[in-house]
């Protein structure tokens, strides 16, 4: 027969593992996986899973994996990279799935950060690093309410826990539908993304795009006869621009609580030339569009194409030398579980119990993995996770506070969701 967990102990089991559980997120963010770069760091969650007892294996990312509906543009090639799944439980019985992802956007200008950008501090109660934010400090706060659970009563689990590690989040979610296609599903998924311990449960459409735009090229003593393309780049931006102002003044978004700029259109990378005494031939910008739920990627991609027209129709230059667009990443639909839903329901509860108020519930204007779980493959999946600061900019990080009150929900969200299974999940 199963004991019941006393609440006290729980807390008393998570207070105790903590500081290993930093120590664990200590070691995540000093292994820099960026895209392409995975492994040392899938390899420490990997060997984490297998001190908290799950039997671990590799999910790998199939070459041909661009060319299913649902994925993103690949990154590059998927040797040697791959998701990481972690199982505990018989099977036999309610399943749970809780989904991180491993890969961190890169830190391209160390010298702007309080201190080298993969060195993790500590500081007035924060880790500081890239990725300690978004969202390893979601691993740290997902694993020690585990070992908290597994570590006081490991045969709560009546069916099937699995934690699984994935690849590309931040660029196009082929490593969760890769894990999806072959398999790794659940009754319910829980993203430990950074939410400020409330509840994220919709976000909006969101697609990557390159967009190149020719110039002529010419010594810089005739720069006056030329064309430098980052001219008619910075055109193509204005369209840009508009096009945000466009979306952003009919906003119907209800899951995004009155938003009133959800839909956001950035220029990530510009690069253009290769000497400073030429006139540059070619820029090449690429763009991140956030776009209404409402709007598929194709339709996305074509809003952005029409907009990029009309302003060349404008210019004499682009005009006759029209800019070129090609998908580059993310082909996100926008999502949203009902905040009525068992699984929200169950998770704003766990929080009540051990904060005393429920949590708060909303969207963001971006995107998760969650979206291909519920879009796709009848899942309800929501995230919850550690407060941050910063994310995917200088000096993000993370309170450690918060993942140890992130600790406390997760573990009884979990407890519950084994000895008193909701019947209407699905």
């Amino acid at each position: 027969m199963r004991r019941a967990i006393d609440p006290s102990e729980l807390d008393e089991a998570i207070v105790r593992g903590s500081e290993r559980s930093f120590a664990f997120l200590e070691r995540l963010v000093a292994a820099p996986s960026t895209v392409g770069h995975e492994r040392p760091a899938q390899d420490l969650v990997a060997e984490e899973l297998a001190r908290l007892g799950f039997d671990v294996r590799s999910i790998p990312i199939p070459g041909s994996i661009g060319d299913d509906p649902l994925a993103g543009v690949p990154q590059g090639p998927y040797d040697d990279r791959s998701d990481v799944l972690g199982t505990f439980g018989d099977g036999d019985g309610p399943s749970l799935l809780v989904n991180g992802h491993i890969d961190v956007v890169p830190a391209d200008e160390p010298e702007l950060w309080t201190a080298p950008p993969f060195t993790p501090r500590i500081e007035d109660g924060w880790l500081f690093g890239r990725g300690s934010g978004d969202m390893k400090g979601g691993f740290a706060m997902a694993t020690l309410a585990l070992e908290a659970i597994l570590t006081l009563t490991p045969d709560v689990v009546r069916g099937s826990l699995s934690f699984l590690s994935v690849i590309e989040e931040e660029c196009t979610g082929n490593g969760t539908l890769a894990a999806a296609r072959a398999g790794v599903l659940a009754d319910a998924v829980l993203l430990p993304e950074p939410t400020d311990l409330q509840l994220l449960l919709a976000g909006i459409g969101v697609v990557w795009l390159d967009v190149t735009v020719e110039g002529r090229s010419a010594h810089a003593q005739s720069a006056d006869t030329a064309v430098n393309a980052i001219d008619p780049a910075v055109v193509v931006m204005g369209a840009l621009h508009e096009l945000e102002r466009d979306m952003n003044a009919h906003v119907d978004e209800p899951a995004l609580n009155g938003a009133r700029h959800p839909y956001n259109v950035n220029v990530g990378t510009l690069r253009a030339g290769d000497w400073g005494s030429s006139v540059p031939a070619r820029a090449r910008m690429t763009v991140r569009v956030g776009h209404p739920t409402a709007w598929s990627a194709d339709e996305a991609e074509r809003r952005v194409r029409d907009a990029i027209d009309a302003a060349s129709a404008r210019d004499p230059w682009l005009r006759d030398h029209p800019p070129a667009l090609r998908p580059s990443g993310f082909r996100a639909e926008g999502y949203a579980l009902d905040p009525g839903h068992a699984l929200a329901r169950r998770v704003s509860a766990a929080h009540a119990e051990a904060h005393g108020a429920p949590a708060e519930a909303g969207g963001a204007p971006s995107t998760t993995d969650a979206r291909l779980y519920l879009n796709h493959f009848d899942t309800p999946a929501l995230c919850y996770g550690p407060r941050v600061r910063r994310i995917h900019g200088i000096d993000e990080c993370v309170e450690l506070d918060s993942i140890v009150d992130g600790a406390r929900t997760l573990a009884r969200f979990i407890a519950g969701w084994f000895t008193d299974p909701p019947e209407d999940v699905r």
